[in-house]
Formats: structure tokens, C-alpha cells, sequence
């Protein structure tokens, strides 16, 4: 199952610079003029969770694999994008197949590296990007709903539905708001309303990137983008993307003092990981054995037969019961062994809905 979250802004806020950090890599070309970033670029970044290591230390596991989310890196956006303006139709197109959207805005000033509209102010950024989005989705449902209108006025039942949590949609858009405001009544409505791909409905996390002495406690810039994330329902996290770039090409034991020097306890990119993956509403479970520990992702309130399938379709059509333990368990009773002793180790059925942290053994037959 995989997850991916588009990295979004205008030209030259640091997007790419951001993504080599998470990667790791220099997959993505950080120049300093618009459209450096062409193709959008994709990488699978470790979501960092101190329980793995905890879960394999006690099963003395061999091998620790992390569960993964996916990043893309995608050209920047210029106003004009949702007529076909600068490279918007590729822009929106890709952004349509992103889970989420990181949208990266430039909280820090700097002579020398250009601003497409030669001034530092992130609000505006971040409406001129989800204007276009707003124009796009707009001129969707301005063409769709009359349509399902029609359709469900001659008996259509689903399209009658659609036309009305659409409508609803059509409406925030018509007055400036995004569509992921749009009040879904039911699990029908949400259904119909995620079929719909609207770009405004995916969820936002906006990164305010911030200079070297601001990476601890933002700024003037990155408040004012607190505010407005608050107010949307969206997530925000101040990182230096500077910074970010430093600690990677550092050896992974100078980086906690690096870290402490500059008053961090953990690297931004981390909290952007974190962030990214609470956005998506994700959990995590553990499978623990002496070869490996390994953490898998699932969607929040998934069943214990869809977690089984996250490892492996045969373990979900042969789905017979789930072993499973809670995490505080698992650790304070020295891992399966003394969890069963203790009682702690339950046999769950299909019904079961998967908790974060669960550690899971699957009996299955196919």
C-alpha cells in the first residue's frame, strides 16, 4: 500500500532542496530559476518511529525495515496554472495523483536567491497556489454537477448523491473556500466526494521554510501561516531546508550534536514525515520475529484482515485470526513469550480494527 504526498509552491522556495534532504539524495536539481524541476521526482522516505528499534532490541531481530511514505518532488507553480500557464497542466495533473499536499512556503529572506514576485510574504504564496487549485476544481464541478443534476432528477440514485455533496463542494469553491471543507454526510457522500479527485479536497500541510536561526522557533512569517493553517483545518511545521541539507551529508553520529548546538531535539524532516502521515489519518503495526522487525502502514480503522493484506493478498483471502499484542505490552513483559504467559496476547477476528502500535502474527490458510 503506498502513500504519497505532492511537495508543492511557487518557484525557488526551497521544494527541491527540501526533497534531496528527505531522500537523501540529489535526485531532484535545486537551481536557482523557475522550472528547475520538470519531471516530478519520487522517493520513499522511512517514517522514524523509536518503537521499532524498541520492538526489535527485545526480539533481538536481525534486520529493522521501517514502513515508508512516498514524496514528489513537482515543478513549480506560476499564477495562470489552471489555464494551462507555465507548466500547470503537467502541474495539476501531477498533484492529482499525490495522497496529500506539502506545500512548501518561503518564510525567510535572502538577496540572492530570486522571488518570482520579488517580495517575501508566504500568505500570498500560499493563495496564489490554491487559487489555481480553487479555478481548476472549479471549472470541474461547473461542468459535472449540472450533469449528475440531471441524472439524478431521472432517477439515478448515486448520481443524485453526487450532485448533492458536489453541489455543496461547488459552493465553497464559488466562495473562495477549498472543497476538503465540504461537510460529507454520510460514508456515501465521502466516497463520492474522494471519487471526485478534486484537487482543493486533498489534505494540506504547509512547511514554513525558515532561516538557520529561526529553525528552533519560526518567525514573523511562519506564525502568520500558523494562523492560517489553523483556520483551514490544514497542519503546519517550521523547518530550514538549509539546514535539513547540512545534516544529510553528515556521518548519522554527528548529527544529534549538530541538532543539539542549534537547540533542535530531532531533525524538521522528521516532524514533516510525522506530520505527512498523521495527515493521511495512517497507523502503524509491527511484525517482530528474530529476522526482522518491521513496521507496516494502514489506513486508520482498517481491519485486522486489510493489515494482513498490506503484507501480502494470499494472507488476506486466507485470513483465519490475527496474535496480537499492544506495543506497552509487548515491551514491559519481554516480548511474545511473556506476553502470552501474562495473558496479554489475543486472537482477533475479521472485525478487528488494527491499532496504532499493534504488534501482529497472522494465521491464515490458502
Amino acid at each position: 500500500m503506498g502513500f504519497r504526498c505532492g511537495i508543492v509552491g511557487l518557484p525557488n522556495v526551497g521544494k527541491s532542496t527540501l526533497f534531496n534532504a528527505l531522500t537523501e539524495t540529489q535526485a531532484a536539481q535545486a537551481a536557482n530559476y523557475p522550472f528547475c524541476t520538470i519531471e516530478p521526482n519520487v522517493g520513499n522516505v522511512g517514517v522514524p518511529d523509536p518503537r521499532l528499534d524498541a520492538l526489535a532490541g527485545v526480539a533481538k531481530s536481525a534486520k529493522i525495515i521501517p514502513t515508508q511514505l512516498g514524496f514528489v518532488d513537482i515543478a513549480g507553480l506560476v499564477r495562470g496554472a489552471s489555464k494551462g500557464e507555465g507548466l500547470g497542466n503537467q502541474f495539476l495533473g501531477n498533484i492529482r495523483e499525490v495522497d496529500a499536499i506539502v506545500h512548501v512556503l518561503r518564510c525567510f529572506e535572502d538577496d540572492d536567491i530570486q522571488h518570482v514576485d520579488n517580495r517575501i510574504d508566504p500568505i500570498s504564496d500560499a493563495e496564489t497556489v490554491e487559487t489555481e487549485l480553487m479555478l481548476s476544481d472549479l471549472e470541474s464541478l461547473e461542468k459535472r454537477v449540472p450533469n449528475l443534476v440531471k441524472k439524478g432528477q431521472q432517477g439515478d440514485k448515486e448520481a443524485k448523491a453526487a450532485a448533492a455533496v458536489l453541489g455543496r463542494a461547488l459552493d465553497l469553491l464559488r466562495a473562495g473556500q477549498p472543497a476538503r471543507l465540504t461537510d460529507a454526510k454520510d460514508e456515501e457522500e465521502a466516497r463520492l466526494l474522494a471519487q471526485a479527485q478534486l484537487l482543493t479536497a486533498k489534505p494540506v500541510l504547509y512547511v514554513c521554510n525558515v532561516e538557520e536561526s529561526a529553525a528552533k522557533d519560526g518567525n514573523e512569517y511562519s506564525a502568520k501561516v500558523f494562523v492560517k493553517a489553523k483556520a483551514e483545518g490544514a497542519e503546519a511545521v517550521v523547518v530550514s531546508a538549509a539546514i535539513e541539507a547540512d545534516i544529510v551529508t553528515m556521518p548519522p553520529e554527528d548529527r544529534p550534536e549538530f541538532l543539539a548546538e542549534l537547540g533542535l531535539s530531532e531533525a524538521g524532516l522528521a516532524r514533516i514525515i510525522r506530520a505527512g502521515y498523521e495527515l493521511l489519518h495512517l497507523i502503524t503495526f509491527f511484525t517482530v520475529g528474530p529476522k526482522e522487525a518491521r513496521a507496516w502502514t494502514v489506513e486508520k480503522g482498517a481491519k485486522a484482515p486489510d493489515a494482513a493484506g498490506a503484507i501480502h493478498s494470499d494472507m488476506q483471502r486466507g485470513f483465519i485470526r490475527a496474535e496480537t499484542i499492544a506495543y506497552p505490552d509487548y515491551i514491559a513483559l519481554g516480548g511474545e513469550a511473556g506476553a502470552r504467559d501474562a495473558g496479554k496476547l489475543r486472537q482477533e477476528g475479521k472485525e478487528y480494527a488494527v491499532q496504532d502500535g499493534d504488534v501482529l502474527h497472522f494465521k491464515f490458510n490458502v
